[in-house]
């Protein structure tokens, strides 16, 4: 396992924003996961740092980090298994290259699997609930390995069991896929691709969708009503792309991105009553 003392995070979240941690754990197993769990009692656990906000510059507090660690990807007919730390790009080439669909729409979702599950990842009404079989999961009451069916989950629009309770650390996930021409799935792939990026900043860093759509609207509507596409705050700007997206465009600090977030909550509960809610994990 690695341990990194006063560790830069700029890498490891997708706003690219500079903040250090004391401390950095890397496990690459589930042994080694159980080992800093019986130590650290607090902690921060970060996957890719995509869909994350380092709101601070500094962290006293430990973070155990799925990152290009713990990411086995391995297959069984029609299911693959990834441990917590796979990426969904590389899970959903894993399966176009078995010929396997039902991944495809995450093809361009920057997104560690264990985040995935946490959050019921998706998108054009598609969710990482769809094709999940079970879990392997570490309950920190216990320290005890367990699993759970895909059914006792408690699956929502972007929530889970997993989210409720931190107590409960996703360690590996089996997606059962259906087999389909590999360049049928191919195309797929590429073509929503392309949606995205027509779309999306991706260009810029930024961490996803801000905000939660909110019932019978759209965010990025709402704020270009309001006039707020390319409203800075700082080094943070509502993208110029796509109001429902923050971007890092010069050097943005997590309290310049919290900031514009409050600013923007604040100005669309004024005009529609809505009371916007962060997709966002702010830290």
């Amino acid at each position: 396992m690695k341990i990194f003392r006063d560790f830069n995070l700029k890498n490891f979240n997708s706003y690219n924003l500079n903040a250090i941690c004391k401390v950095a754990y890397f496990p690459e197993n589930e042994e080694e996961i159980l080992d800093v769990f019986r130590n650290v009692k607090t902690f921060i656990l970060l996957g890719s740092g995509h869909n994350i906000l380092l709101s601070k510059t500094y962290y006293d507090t430990p973070f155990v980090i799925f990152n290009g660690n713990f990411n086995q990807i391995s297959i069984k007919k029609n299911i693959i298994i990834g441990e917590a730390g796979a990426s969904m790009y590389d899970l959903s080439k894993f399966a176009e290259q078995n010929s396997l669909s039902g991944l495809e729409v995450f093809y361009d979702i920057p997104s560690s699997l264990g985040g995935a599950v946490v959050m019921n990842a998706g998108a054009s009404g598609e969710e990482i609930k769809d094709v999940l079989l079970k879990v392997r999961f570490l309950d920190l009451n216990t320290l005890e390995i367990n699993e759970l069916s895909n059914d006792s989950i408690s699956f929502e629009y972007r929530n889970s069991l997993f989210q409720k309770d931190s107590k409960k650390i996703v360690l590996k996930s089996w997606l059962e896929l259906i087999y389909l021409e590999k360049e049928l799935i191919s195309q797929k792939m590429e073509e929503i691709k392309k949606i995205r990026w027509s779309k999306q900043p991706k260009e810029l860093p930024n961490a996803g969708s801000v905000f939660k759509r909110p019932k019978g609207y759209y965010v990025g509507p709402l704020l270009d009503e309001l006039n707020l596409k390319g409203y800075t705050v700082g080094g943070a700007q509502i993208s110029k792309k796509h109001s429902g997206f923050i971007v890092n465009v010069n050097n943005a600090t997590g309290e310049d991105i919290l900031n514009l977030i409050n600013f923007v909550i604040e100005k669309v509960y004024n005009k529609y009553s809505i009371k916007l809610e962060v997709e966002q994990r702010i830290i």
